[in-house]
Formats: structure tokens, C-alpha cells, sequence
């Protein structure tokens, strides 16, 4: 896990940016509230410890002196509450036009002042890893010595430091010159990094969750996985080296009322409305707790965040769905251009089914064949476009719960036959798609091309057939049954 410390240069960033930027790190906020608790975690420990710092720069107005604001500390607990203050509250007016005409900015004074300074090691326990992302739309100007024999003693106590930067428009040659020599006066020092990107919903997208990735820990090294074939496509190589990276992060469908203990406001196991409250106790202390010990209108965000209101009215239950599933039909979406990855757990098979109408009586079988004509008439001109409908819902078919929160799924039709129903990951889940390594500036020679199109039409083809791929279950189980019958009768 890495606790992170934003810095962002508000001289240099419009207000339209600002808002985007602060828009970014409530979500991140939210992401991260709703976390769940690592492996090897202790039970009973239902806190998220607070890994998200943030500071600003801003310029004096009377003094016209650069200041070094500290917007929100991270200190034990997380608070999403008060993160979400400390974001809102930033200041709005602190934008420097003639900072952003000049392309340049003084920062690295300032963050040598919070690299030197005992407020950054002061967040977080001794041997985390910390990082500081300074957020700019303006190039920070070439690292001065000083500044440089910091960032080394920085790497020394394991905190790094990136450098974004926010383009508003197309890079310049002269800012792309300006950008290069930065590159090369920060490439010898191994806990910084540079990177620009122009904000579109898209790129903040990604650096929210990958942002969010580093809180959590899961930037670890990728799993490694070998596709082996049966014969060598390249020369006397028949293997694929790759890694494997998750496509979707699923969220929870909802947020569900609670109660918690006064003393250290860490939800309880029971259920907010639950008169009997005798057998209630405080999970960290276990002293048994009265009436007058509860907070009775406490919401739970995930599964280590409550939040306090002044109702419960407004976070209703879960409910065990209900027949029939309500879907709403949102828009069409071509399934050439639909990304695999965005898919999210089982299929369901969709068939037509006999019309149900309460009022309906003498006419229940004309709407039944209307319903199935309407069926095979959606199938075929869906196919005929190749297109799907993207439906929303409050219902998770996964737990067949409905929640507070929509559900997308993905109609399919199918050439013949049944159309199926897929889950769609939403704004929230989606994961950035890694970079691969190499690949971007790696052209396949022509010859290998052709050597590689030539191995494969050696593989069998066959259209997919599940019963012709057996796991092997029914084949484990019997011997396992045999080997057991061998014992005779333990009764």
C-alpha cells in the first residue's frame, strides 16, 4: 500500500480544470471507501486507514508570495466526510492566467519545502511508502540542485514523487523542447516520474483508478501466463509469455442503513430498526451497549465506512428481487466496437415467455404469439445491424438483489434461436488497460507475419462445442468414489 499526497498547483489550473480535477478525487475518495479489507486482515478491525493527503499551492495575494497549503491530513482513520470538505472547500479564485500563458511554474520550491518539512512523514505509519503527485497544467521549471539533492533524500526515505501534467490543448514544439529537457533533468533520479496527458473523461478515468490501484495495493507485479501450442509458430518457439490484468472492479450495489457504537462509531452487526438491542456490544471493546450507547441513523459505505445522518430514510434495504425483473431499454450499441472486457460475470439465456396480464382473459394466447413475434422480430433486426441494447436496472442478477444503484446489461441477439443477457460494467468499474510493453513501437516484420499466419492455419478449427471440452469433473469424482468404496462401509 503507498499513501498518496496530491499537490496540485492551483495558479495553473483554469476553473473549468479545477472542477474536473476535484471531480477526480471525490471519486477516488468514494473508490476507496468502499474497499474492501486486504487479506490478512484481523476480523474485528473494521477501520480504512487514511492513505490520501493533500496540499496546495497558491500565491499570497498581499505579499504576491508563493504559500504551501495543507488541505487535508491523513491521520489514523479514513474520513470520507472530511475529505469530501477539504476537496469542496478548496479555493476557486487562486488561478494565475499569466502563469498559464507562460507555460512555466515555480513549484519545486514548494515541494522541496513539503519534502524537507516534518508534515509529510508525519501521515501514515513509519514504513509506508509514500508518494506525491503534483498536479500542474503548467511545466515545472528545470530542478534546481537544491531541489535535486532533495528528491534523492526523498528516495532514501521511500517517498517518490510524479510529476502530471495537464494539457489544455495540443503540446507546442516549443513546450514539447521545454518537456523533453525536464524529462532528461529528473532521468537519473529513480523515485520520479513525468507524465502528460490531455484531461478528457477518458484519461482521468484512468488516473483515478489507477490512483486508486496504489491505495489499495494491487500495482503489484501482474500474474504470468504461458500459452503453449502444440507445435512451434516461430522458429522452434510454440510459447506466448504474458501477464494478466484485471478488466472490471465490481462496487457494491448499494449503501444499507446500520447502527454503531458511540464510543468508537464503528457500525454493529445488527440491523438498524432492530428494537432488541440487548445482545448489542461495541466491536472493539465487546462492553455490552444500551440504547443510550447507539447511533441509530449511521449508513454503511462498503465495508469499513459509516456515514452519519440525520435520517435512515433515505438508504432503504436490500430486497430479495422480485418476478419479473424490470429492464429499461437505454440505447442501441454496435457489437463490433463493444469491448469483451467490459462484460461482467454469467450469461443468461433469453427466451420468450407466455404474456402475463392480470386483466388479460380471452385474449392471453394473441398477445403470447404477439410477444413471441416481437421476440424473434427484435432477434432478427438486432442481427441483421449487428447491434445490442444496453439495458439499466436496479436488480444485480449476480446476488438477485435490488439496490440503490443501477445495473447495465447488454441484450445480444443470437443468428437463430435465443438472445442472451450479459452485465455491463459501469463508469466506476471499468480498469484502465495497461500499457503493453513494447508493443506500441514494436512493427512485426513481414516475414514473421507471414510465418505466424502459416503456423496457425495448422491449428485445428472447429466451431466451439462444450460438450466436446470436458473439465473433467464426473472422470475425478468417480475415482475419488472408488478409492473411498475401497474402505468398505464406515457405519
Amino acid at each position: 500500500m503507498v499513501l498518496l499526497c496530491f499537490m496540485l498547483d492551483l495558479r495553473s489550473l483554469c476553473p473549468s480544470l479545477l472542477r474536473e480535477l476535484k471531480h477526480c478525487l471525490l471519486q477516488l475518495a468514494n473508490l476507496y471507501a468502499i474497499s474492501p479489507a486486504r487479506a490478512g486482515r484481523e476480523k474485528h478491525s473494521e477501520v480504512l486507514i487514511d492513505q490520501i493527503g493533500l496540499c496546495y499551492l497558491q500565491k499570497n495575494r498581499i505579499s504576491s508570495s508563493d504559500e504551501l497549503k495543507i488541505a487535508y491530513c491523513p491521520r489514523g482513520n479514513f474520513s470520507l466526510r472530511d475529505f469530501h470538505h477539504a476537496v469542496n472547500r478548496l479555493p476557486a479564485d487562486a488561478f494565475l492566467p499569466e502563469m498559464s500563458d507562460s507555460g512555466a511554474t515555480s513549484g519545486d520550491v514548494m515541494l522541496e519545502k513539503l519534502l524537507n518539512g516534518k508534515v509529510l512523514y508525519s501521515w501514515g505509519s513509519k514504513d509506508i511508502v509514500r508518494k506525491v503527485i503534483f498536479i500542474s497544467s503548467c511545466l515545472v521549471e528545470i530542478i534546481s540542485p537544491i531541489t535535486r539533492k532533495t528528491l534523492m533524500d526523498a528516495a532514501d526515505n521511500c517517498v517518490s514523487v510524479e510529476f502530471v501534467l495537464l494539457e489544455q490543448e495540443l503540446i507546442q514544439n516549443n513546450i514539447s523542447e521545454n518537456i523533453k529537457e525536464f524529462i532528461n533533468s529528473i532521468s537519473d533520479l529513480e523515485n520520479c516520474s513525468f507524465q502528460t496527458c490531455l484531461p478528457d473523461n477518458w484519461v482521468l478515468c484512468g488516473l483515478v483508478k489507477r490512483w486508486l490501484q496504489e491505495l489499495k495495493g494491487d500495482l503489484e507485479d501482474p500474474l504470468q501466463a504461458i500459452f503453449i501450442f502444440k507445435s512451434n509458430i516461430i522458429g522452434p518457439t510454440n510459447r506466448l509469455v504474458c501477464h494478466l490484468f484485471s478488466s472490471v472492479n465490481q462496487i457494491i450495489d448499494g449503501f444499507s442503513s446500520c447502527q454503531a457504537c458511540r464510543c468508537h462509531a464503528l457500525p454493529l452487526g445488527g440491523a438498524i430498526g432492530n428494537s432488541a438491542n440487548e445482545g448489542a456490544s461495541c466491536p472493539v471493546t465487546l462492553r455490552e451497549l444500551g440504547t443510550s450507547d447507539l447511533i441509530e441513523n449511521a449508513v454503511k459505505v462498503g465495508e469499513q465506512t459509516i456515514l452519519f445522518l440525520p435520517s435512515f430514510e433515505s438508504c432503504p434495504k436490500f430486497h430479495q428481487v422480485s418476478s419479473p425483473i424490470v429492464f429499461n431499454v437505454i440505447e442501441r450499441t454496435n457489437l463490433s466496437a463493444l469491448s469483451e472486457g467490459v462484460i461482467i460475470g454469467i450469461s443468461y439465456i433469453v427466451t420468450p415467455s407466455a404474456y402475463h396480464d392480470m386483466e388479460a382473459t380471452s385474449d392471453e394466447c394473441d398477445k403470447s404469439e404477439l410477444n413471441t413475434q416481437f421476440f424473434q422480430g427484435l432477434r432478427q433486426a438486432l442481427c441483421s445491424l449487428d447491434q445490442g441494447l444496453v439495458c439499466s436496472s436496479n436488480c444485480n442478477i449476480e446476488t438477485m438483489k435490488e439496490g440503490t444503484l443501477n445495473c447495465f446489461y447488454l441484450l445480444q441477439p443470437s443468428d437463430k434461436g435465443p438472445m442472451l443477457l450479459r452485465r455491463l460494467a459501469g463508469a466506476e468499474e471499468i480498469m484502465p488497460v495497461p500499457d503493453a510493453a513494447g508493443s506500441k513501437n514494436s512493427a512485426v516484420p513481414k516475414e514473421m507475419e507471414k510465418s505466424i499466419q502459416a503456423s496457425l492455419l495448422e491449428v485445428k478449427l472447429r466451431d466451439y462445442n462444450p460438450l466436446l471440452h470436458v473439465r473433467g469433473f464426473h472422470t475425478k469424482l468417480d475415482l475419488l468414489i472408488k478409492e473411498s468404496l475401497q474402505f468398505g462401509s464406515i457405519f
